[in-house]
């Protein structure tokens, strides 16, 4: 059975600067190079202007896409960082590889997952998607490739963030953001074509990136698991299972702690919730802790530290003794899935209530909503602008669009990619804004 080897897994080379590779001199590790990058860049500034999970802003303070970034990095540099620990003990001949680096490397995956998603979420996602497979963006099947439409129908915000940190924009240097080989593979959870997306609706990379990922997965020795004539599918980089790990605990954990904030959740629910993932001995450790605060917030904040910290260790475990299993891609599902029953039936618990009360109540649904007709409404006007570029207002349109997006590209695709890279990388509070403006429900004041 083919199986992924670590050493080859954990690649320096960087993504259009192959030809530099091993000449660079400098304090940082490469892997601390791409996370340094990605801080300053202003793709990852914009994300404290996007939506999370409840509307922004707010008078409570609540999760956005950049505080929820730079915590699925901190969880994300921890599992790393056990993980390297415990297979140097096992295999000690890592201990001269990259092997060490691990932490460093999931830190800035996890850092990076999230650059793709549009203005508000999932309901930006749907927005584009069903433009073109439902609405007026349906006239333009007849001028895409079958492997294209699949790629706008089932529009991605996992696939447009490997677009975006490796495509190569006009004005922007080669291969966009210039990251290491190791940390594009692992932000891509979906390593296969838009065709292959299935219910979920997800995959890894758009046909516009498919050579560039290709690339990435032979240098890197991922397992291929297509054939020459099929849809290209690999199996996932091992360090996948742990960037999706640290985004699924700070998710699902900390959009209960800010549905407490907003009195969605009781704290005595609250409270149940983040106990049951706890045996009777350690919650009655937590307790004797959790009674020296008086604080309802506060006393919240110390038992969601607490299950993370719980959860971290179970994943941590699961990598670890599935370790074979994933280096030969034959490991199924999240490693949140494997972890003990206590906690892992504690997650499904806390993952229903929040369904519930969380991402169906009002407020949420009603910036979905929103953002919906929003997003909708400027795919159609920049589409359309770039398709009928002759027209009128279409000029007028076009002088909105930042040079930096290749509108003016030579087929219709790369056309309405542009046009999705320019909506894609909007915050929820220019999207608005750029929607009342065009919609004359706003002027600008002189």
């Amino acid at each position: 059975m083919a199986k992924m080897n670590w050493e080859q897994l954990l690649s320096t080379k960087r993504l259009g600067q192959e030809e530099l590779h091993g000449f660079r001199k400098d304090d940082r590790s490469e892997f601390q190079r791409d996370y340094d990058r990605l801080v300053f860049s202003a793709s990852f500034r914009r994300l404290q202007n996007k939506t999370q999970v409840f509307p922004l802003p707010g008078s409570v303070f609540v999760h956005n896409r950049l505080t929820h970034s730079i915590e699925v990095a901190s969880v994300g540099r921890s599992l790393g960082s056990e993980v390297s620990h415990l297979l140097i003990e096992k295999h000690p001949e890592l201990a001269k590889t990259h092997f060490p680096e691990i932490g460093s490397i999931v830190s800035a995956a996890c850092l990076a997952h999230d650059l793709g998603n549009p203005p508000f979420g999932h309901s930006g996602e749907k927005a584009i998607a069903t433009f073109f497979s439902e609405r007026d963006g349906l006239k333009l099947k007849p001028f895409l490739s079958p492997e294209e439409w699949e790629d706008i129908i089932h529009y991605e915000g996992n696939a447009n963030a490997f677009r975006l940190l490796s495509h190569q924009f006009i004005g922007r240097r080669p291969g966009g953001f210039v990251m290491t080989y190791s940390t594009l593979a692992s932000i891509v959870k979906y390593p296969f074509e838009s065709s292959l997306s299935g219910k979920k609706q997800k995959f890894g990379f758009f046909q516009s990136e498919k050579e560039d990922y290709l690339k990435v997965a032979q240098e890197l020795g991922l397992i291929k698991l297509s054939r020459d004539n099929e849809p290209l599918k690999f199996a996932r980089h091992p360090l996948v299972y742990l960037v999706e790990a640290a985004d699924d605990i700070c998710y699902e954990i900390m959009d209960l702690e800010d549905a407490h904030k907003l009195k969605i959740i009781s704290t005595a629910d609250t409270k149940d919730l983040l106990l049951s993932f706890f045996d009777e001995t350690r919650q009655n450790r937590i307790l004797a802790n959790f009674n020296l605060v008086t604080d309802p917030n506060e006393q919240i904040v110390y038992l969601r530290s607490c299950v993370i910290g719980n959860l971290v260790s179970e994943c941590v475990r699961v990598f670890v003794n599935n370790e074979e299993a994933i280096l030969s891609g034959t490991f199924e599902g999240s490693l949140i899935k494997h972890i003990s029953e206590r906690p892992r039936q504690a997650y499904e618990e806390c993952a229903k209530r929040s369904l519930r009360d969380i991402y169906l109540s009002k407020d949420v649904v009603d910036i979905e909503l929103a953002g919906f007709k929003v997003i909708s409404t400027l795919i159609e006007m920049f589409t359309d602008a770039v398709i009928y570029p002759e027209k009128a207002y279409s000029e007028m349109l076009i002088r909105r669009i930042s040079s930096q997006y290749e509108i003016n590209a030579p087929t219709t695709y790369g056309k309405i990619m542009a046009v999705l890279d320019y909506i894609s990388g909007m915050t929820d509070v220019f999207a608005l804004d750029l929607y009342h403006k065009i919609n004359g429900n706003s002027l600008p004041i002189v």
